[in-house]
């Protein structure tokens, strides 16, 4: 049986890229595996898979009888809702351990640090499977992504000397001048609805038996969203939060300012607000803030208990 790699719903490109060089990792050890995804790709995605020539992932919705490994999330919320009846092979991630379970032992590699794919790099290195130069480019852009040009503080070395090595497989000489490309690709939202813009990379958490969706929205500048569309976020987050969860959360992140303007629905936002160290208001800008595995997901967790 040919197995599946596959992100999160909602997938990012860290999602997507570590579906596809997990699969060349998995292969390279002689594993009958496919790259699969949750849905398609989100403009940056479409930017990186265009400029190194690589397809996107096929579409899956449910993964019954299957067996999977998983990329970039071990969360059952960011899984098919028919993932219990699947057979869990392995884990790559960089993220806090989730709830997934399995009947049988799994292969896991997880690390702390800012990208899936900095940890796809090191397990390359330790079977020794060489990466293709346009594989090896997607990769450097996931970590390049995840960490925010490295302004991330989920950044770590282990990120920066990973991408360094792609860098020099990929033949990039400039990792900024290319992660600027990439982030102008992000920053599109021509085209987008409120809705599709909120759910571009956008993940459900259960926090004490309470469903909290937090979605996050990177832009070379917050002067891109307009007025209107502010309006339209707040509007289209409540209706979200009305779809059976507690709270439902936005992240405007400003790459070039660093920091974060804060949009919620929620019925317990002052909860929420007193966590991120900002008051309820119109206007929430949360300083420094660029990651919300690292700055808002732990902070939120621990007030919900």
């Amino acid at each position: 049986m040919t197995a599946l790699v596959l992100g999160h719903k909602n997938p990012d490109t860290d999602s997507i890229i570590s579906a596809l060089s997990a699969t060349n990792l998995y292969k390279g050890r002689g594993i009958d595996v496919k790259a699969v995804a949750q849905g398609t790709p989100a403009p940056e995605t479409a930017f990186v898979l265009k400029r190194f020539d690589l397809e996107a992932p096929e579409v899956v919705t449910s993964v019954a009888g299957q067996e999977v490994y998983l990329v970039d999330y071990s969360d059952l919320a960011q899984a098919p809702d028919d993932f219990k009846e699947a057979k869990l092979l392995g884990i790559i991630d960089h993220h806090k351990l989730g709830d997934v379970t399995s009947d049988t032992p799994v292969e896991c590699w997880l690390q702390p640090v800012g990208c899936s794919n900095t940890i796809i790099k090191m397990v390359h290195d330790y079977y020794g499977v060489a990466i293709p130069k346009n594989i090896a480019g997607a990769m450097l852009c996931a970590i390049l992504s995840d960490t925010v040009l490295f302004k991330s503080p989920t950044c770590t070395e282990l990120d920066k000397k990973a991408a360094q090595e792609l860098a020099e497989i990929a033949g990039v000489e400039d990792m900024i001048a290319l992660g600027m490309e990439m982030f102008k690709a992000k920053s599109n939202l021509d085209g987008a609805t409120p809705r599709e813009l909120i759910f571009r990379d956008f993940k459900d958490f259960d926090m004490s038996g309470k469903k909290v969706g937090i979605g996050q929205l990177e832009l070379t500048s917050l002067d891109l969203v307009s007025d209107d569309l502010m309006a339209s976020f707040k509007s289209e987050l409540q209706a979200i939060k009305e779809e059976g969860r507690n709270s439902a959360i936005l992240i405007l992140t400003d790459v070039m300012q660093e920091g974060s303007l804060l949009l919620l629905a929620s019925d317990n936002g002052e909860i929420i607000t007193k966590a991120l160290n900002t008051t309820l208001s119109d206007h929430m800008w949360l300083p420094g803030v660029m990651s919300r595995k690292k700055q808002v997901v732990p902070q939120l967790e621990a007030a919900f208990k």
